[in-house]
């Protein structure tokens, strides 16, 4: 398992690559702390059940520890506790807007009662005929309903007037507002860029309004990547050129637009629309403004780094060739995001209900205004860091099981001389391989990325805590931190997937694997950059053309709203699904194009294309070798720097 065995080390250097022949299990003590840590988390969830979390969570408790729905025990030192609420199934705030901003709960009595109002009541009264229409108390219960006007009675012990219409959770048993008018103004104070409330409402409107055109544009950046996807298995060859264009033309015709249309709005007469219409139209206005400049700018930088990079290309469309070739064999690639997300979903529920049980688990005890809280004491208390621990792994192990299955399926691609000959389904096959062979490996791999990610986290915590109280070199330095442990996740995200291609390869243990596509990938520095640079933008481009598609759309859409309601944030929220769709699709093709390069140049490095030492690459990566090799010989000649990229991939054996 030591990553800096000196006998392994040598091993590795001499050992030769065989591709798919032998397959071993690796990692098997990783597998066994990861299964042991999964028990851990499972402790947990039982532990947070069987102690009462679980009915306090889904039934409800009030401020007493009475549970809603069920006859309780007294508490000791407790009043009202040990009540009988078999008839009170639900969960009544006397302050539902009443929120604890630090804790992020609502700070406010809480009773069981019988029904939650379904009309607002205005007055005690209302209030008390609501009790003796449907035998719903909505007072304390030391105050009788006949007793609810009477101020020296009430004050204090009846909900806050006008009580807003409500309406139960369902399977939770909570009477929560109809109009969360009253969260809008917790998010008031959470958002500080806002300086008139009135703004933050109309954006809030705004997204309201436009709720039809939102989704609609979010179906259609879904569509358009599914398009892209199936594109690219076809036309490969000419992607790069498409989509450089593509953007041009589309970055071009966005900037167009969008000055335009504030040429138009701006030009348009204002004197005779009412005030608050003039307001909106002024918050339109100068979204635009900042939209044409924004865009105009981001052309500026796009067609500059167009310009210095158009002459490192010819790799990465054999890569993209090929890789569109994979696609073609391997269909089942396309639904691999679908896979994980749901994968992903399905964990972030079950943390997401453990977290719930474990806010309501533990002891009763009375807090400073003499309610009932429950809390952990003891060692019991740390369950919660455990519990985020397992987040962060467990998701990373998911991702890295996705890495792993891809590259598995995409080195039998590549490593089958005869595509005939491939399993039926390549996908299985790589799954089947995981669980049999690699989750050791995969656990391993996720945990070196959960080990830098935490410090990151806590360190930004930290920076958020102490915003506006640490002085300038404090800050710097925890910045630096933060950056510096986020460029290493990425260094080392990249380095685990290229070590995952080479245990799909040679089915070695993870620290093994990582030396040798580390050895791999430094012999091949200039193109590695090369790829991950004109590759990864051309990627990035897709990305691009994708958003600004959809944006191109909302803005069109929108326009037509622009007289009563602010699509300012729509327009975001839009771009930003749009962009986070086609990164979880164009994240799979650049997965199979860098598994595609380390097997390139594997197989450049141990073959020549003698016989007995036969290429194992497609024709169209033969087709660049010969063509990089007569390149080389009259760019030798003058020493120039594109021949030396080339010689680590075109050694003679």
């Amino acid at each position: 398992m030591g990553c800096c065995s000196s006998a392994s080390a040598a091993q590795s250097s001499k050992r030769e690559w065989k591709p798919l022949e032998d397959r071993s299990c690796t990692d098997i003590p990783w597998l066994l702390l990861f299964l042991l840590f999964c028990i851990g988390m499972g402790f947990i969830c039982g532990f947070s059940v069987a102690t009462g979390a679980a009915a306090r969570l889904v039934s409800g408790y009030d401020s007493y520890g009475n549970i809603c729905g069920q006859r309780n025990a007294k508490l000791e030192a407790i009043p009202n506790s040990g009540l009988d609420h078999t008839h009170r199934k639900y969960v009544f705030f006397l302050d539902p807007c009443k929120l604890d901003l630090i804790n992020r709960k609502i700070k406010s009595v809480a009773l069981c009662v019988a029904a939650c109002p379904g009309q607002e009541l205005k007055t005690l009264n209302d209030v008390q005929k609501f009790a003796e229409i449907n035998g719903s108390a909505l007072c304390n219960y030391n105050i009788k309903p006949s007793e609810y006007t009477l101020i020296t009675k009430s004050s204090g012990h009846c909900p806050k007037l006008p009580v807003p219409a409500s309406a139960p959770i369902p399977f939770f048993h909570r009477c929560a507002p109809v109009n969360i008018s009253c969260y809008a103004k917790f998010a008031e104070a959470l958002i500080t860029f806002v300086s008139d409330n009135s703004v933050l409402h109309r954006l809030i409107s705004g997204v309201m309004t436009s709720k039809e055109i939102i989704l609609g544009l979010c179906l259609l950046s879904l569509v358009l990547s599914m398009i892209l996807m199936v594109i690219i298995r076809y036309i490969s060859r000419v992607l790069v050129w498409i989509l450089t264009i593509l953007v041009i033309l589309g970055s071009l015709g966005g900037t167009g637009v969008l000055w335009w249309l504030y040429a138009k709005q701006r030009r348009s007469p204002t004197e005779t629309v009412i005030p608050e219409q003039r307001q909106i139209a002024e918050n339109n206005l100068r979204a635009l403004l900042i939209y044409a400049i924004s865009a105009t700018v981001f052309t500026v930088v796009l067609f500059l780094i167009m310009l210095v990079m158009r002459k490192r290309v010819a790799l990465t469309i054999a890569l993209f060739h090929v890789a569109g070739k994979v696609f073609i064999h391997l269909p089942l690639l396309v639904f691999q995001p679908f896979w994980t997300f749901f994968a992903l979903v399905l964990f972030w529920a079950y943390w997401i209900m453990t977290l719930l049980f474990l806010g309501t688990t533990g002891s009763a005890v009375q807090n400073e205004e003499g309610l009932v809280e429950y809390r952990i004491s003891g060692p019991l208390q740390y369950m919660w860091w455990y519990h985020v621990v397992g987040l962060i792994w467990i998701s990373e192990f998911i991702l890295a099981c996705q890495q792993m299955t891809v590259a598995g399926a995409v080195v039998t691609y590549y490593f089958t001389r005869d595509k005939r000959n491939l399993p039926f389904t390549p996908i299985l096959a790589s799954v089947n391989r995981l669980i049999r062979y690699h989750l050791g490996t995969v656990a391993k791999g996720s945990f070196i990325i959960t080990l830098v990610k935490i410090p990151r986290m806590i360190l930004m915590y930290i920076h958020s805590q102490l915003k506006g109280k640490e002085n300038a070199c404090a800050r710097c330095m925890l910045k630096s931190c933060i950056c510096c442990l986020w460029c290493l996740e990425k260094c080392l995200n990249y380095l685990n997937q290229n070590a995952y291609t080479a245990t799909a390869i040679n089915s070695t243990n993870f620290c093994t694997s990582a030396k040798d596509a580390f050895v791999i990938l430094v012999e091949n520095a200039l193109r590695v950059a090369a790829i991950n640079t004109v590759g990864d933008f051309m990627l990035f481009l897709g990305k691009v053309l994708i958003v600004c598609s959809t944006g191109l759309a909302g803005i069109m859409l929108l326009n037509y709203q622009q007289d009563y309601t602010v699509w300012v944030l729509p327009l975001i929220i839009v771009c930003l699904f749009a962009f986070l769709v086609a990164h979880c699709f164009l994240s799979i093709y650049e997965m199979v194009v860098d598994v595609l390069f380390l097997c390139f140049a594997i197989d450049t490095k141990y073959n020549d294309g003698s016989p007995g030492r036969e290429f194992y690459m497609d024709k169209v990566l033969m087709e660049f070798v010969e063509n990089s090799r007569k390149v080389m010989k009259e760019a030798g000649k003058g020493g120039v720097a594109d021949a030396r990229e080339l010689k680590p991939m075109l050694r003679k054996r």
